[in-house]
């Protein structure tokens, strides 16, 4: 047994393979506090509601948390900021060990292999990703897992680009970074993260809109639509306007940073865009309009969006982690077979 990790600043998702199945589990990766009394937590606790409590203040951990904080009118906080760990947030490493054994569950052997996402560094930022990769890693470890980094947008190439050799251009548009790798043959040439995504874009729609952040998140996640038929003026009309944008200075981006000697000549290079900040109806088409009009320095075959964008990272995660299983059983096997002793000795 394997599993797979998606670390997103917005939600954390597991993936584990039960018979033919995938079988994901997520929570949004966020807590708010609420004042406590022993009748909330009885509630609380009667209606699953995840949580803990640490002196006289109680924390609703998760999925409801963004419900709790619509109520009461409060911002939700959050274990992670820019694609890695929050270092304004005291509680970061507490709640987001809380959420991840809430998804990932316990190992289901000693030292069960988990591999793990890991944002690249950002090249429009002076954040580093190494501490939060480290201590990931010595979380996961004390959870009894044996756990492996491996590049978010690596991850996507392994999900959605078998039947392409696993070459092309994956690109995970999350919360609070959007992940770039090219590969060829599973091998990445190029990988690298830009300091913008879905948190930029709820963040600059609010303050143009004087809407709460976590109100325009809900918005954007109940069935808006990059159609561009919205009233200017409104939540979804400022959405579309910055979504636009974060498309094009990811376009920018990629086009500065793959250089012609990556890129093999003649190649039609695929592209796949996933994420929690790509669902949105119209963003593949979107995406895919922006991207003709840019001067890359390589032809682009197709664009293309997974049917569960927020599932890819987590399911690329899964197939490094299976495929390394794989390959140790198959050296087990062939290191029994040549230690046996021949039948006529």
């Amino acid at each position: 047994m394997a599993k797979g990790l998606d670390v997103g600043t917005m939600n954390i998702l597991s993936a584990r393979q039960e018979g033919a199945e995938t079988v994901f589990v997520q929570q949004r990766n966020s807590f708010v506090e609420i004042e406590y009394s022993d009748m909330a937590e009885q509630m609380l606790s009667r209606s699953n509601v995840l949580h803990i409590r640490k002196d006289d203040e109680v924390y609703v951990v998760g999925d409801d948390a963004l419900n709790f904080a619509n109520i009461f009118n409060e911002e939700t906080r959050r274990p992670m900021q820019h694609g890695i760990l929050s270092s304004n947030e005291s509680s970061a490493i507490p709640m987001i060990k809380l959420i991840t054994e809430q998804v990932v569950g316990e190992p289901s052997r000693p030292d069960e292999r988990l591999y793990y996402s890991s944002p690249a560094d950002p090249i429009d930022s002076d954040l580093s990703t190494l501490y939060h990769e480290k201590t990931l890693e010595s979380m996961l470890g004390e959870m009894g897992y044996d756990p492996e980094p491996i590049n978010e947008g690596m991850a996507v190439i392994y999900s959605e680009l078998a039947d392409e050799n696993f070459t092309g251009l994956g690109i995970s548009f999350g919360a609070g970074m959007t992940n770039v790798c090219l590969a060829y043959y599973a091998v990445p040439v190029m990988k690298f993260s830009i300091a913008r995504g879905g948190d930029w874009v709820d963040e600059q729609t609010a303050q143009a809109t004087g809407t709460p952040v976590d109100k325009v998140t809900s918005i954007k996640e109940d069935d808006f639509e990059l159609d561009f038929r919205t009233d200017v003026g409104g939540v979804e009309g400022a959405l579309a306007i910055y979504y636009e944008n974060l498309l094009d200075y990811v376009i920018e981006n990629i086009s500065r940073e793959v250089d012609e000697e990556d890129v093999e000549e003649g190649l039609d290079v695929p592209v796949v865009v996933t994420g929690g900040t790509s669902s949105p109806s119209g963003f593949e088409d979107l995406f895919a309009d922006h991207l003709k009009d840019a001067n890359m320095p390589f032809s682009i075959s197709g664009v293309r969006s997974p049917d569960e964008p927020m599932y890819s990272v987590a399911s690329g995660a899964l197939v490094a982690a299976r495929s390394e299983e794989e390959d140790k059983d198959a050296s087990t096997e062939t290191e029994t077979e040549t230690a046996a002793p021949d039948a006529e000795d």
